[in-house]
């Protein structure tokens, strides 16, 4: 996916220019959206924590140190805004046992999915991963389609990276262990 190079001027937006605030909400509404819908896996939900996010940049646009990057920002704000909503709804999912899932199994479908074309594997994962749970579908998305670094899901989950690394491992093996149920035997057969 194409990175956002948009930077918005934070000091126009801190003096009220409601131009700039809008460049910066059509510039990132999409990128916002679509971790809020992976992790909700609710339309309407996710529209309003979209809509949550950008009131809580707005009002909180006077933190924003510069440190890192804008779009890593306003990811860790839309991320915690989806955790908040989560809660409030009281959405419990189960989490399968990350002891269930053998490595033999991984490297199994690391091999099938290499041989699938792109197009087909890229809406069987998008399928898939929203079948995960929400922290899992949140982090894979921004690692593999937003293409956010380690370091940036350092700073968006605030966990250090050997913690971001660990959970992306999880969260793959769980993956697989979706994709290798849903695939059938014959297509595995064939692209293995």
């Amino acid at each position: 996916m194409e990175q956002n190079q948009y930077q918005p001027n934070v000091q126009l937006i801190i003096n009220g220019n409601s131009q700039e605030f809008s460049k910066l909400v059509d510039n990132y509404k999409n990128l916002v959206f679509t971790v809020a819908l992976r992790m909700l896996k609710n339309t309407e939900e996710a529209e309003e924590v979209t809509q949550d996010t950008f009131v809580k940049v707005f009002k909180s646009i006077k933190s924003f140190k510069g440190d890192s990057k804008f779009s890593t920002w306003i990811y860790r704000i839309a991320y915690n805004s989806c955790l908040d909503r989560l809660k409030k709804i009281k959405k419990v999912q189960q989490i399968k046992s990350f002891d269930e899932i053998s490595g033999v199994e991984i490297s199994d479908l690391s091999t099938v999915l290499d041989a699938i074309e792109r197009e087909e594997k890229s809406k069987v994962l998008k399928q898939c991963i929203g079948l995960l749970s929400p922290s899992d579908s949140a982090l894979l998305t921004l690692f593999y389609f937003e293409e956010k670094n380690l370091n940036e899901l350092s700073k968006i989950l605030n966990l250090t990276e050997n913690n971001v690394k660990v959970k992306l491992f999880r969260a793959r093996a769980r993956l697989a262990k979706i994709l290798k149920e849903r695939l059938n035997p014959e297509t595995i057969k064939h692209y293995g």
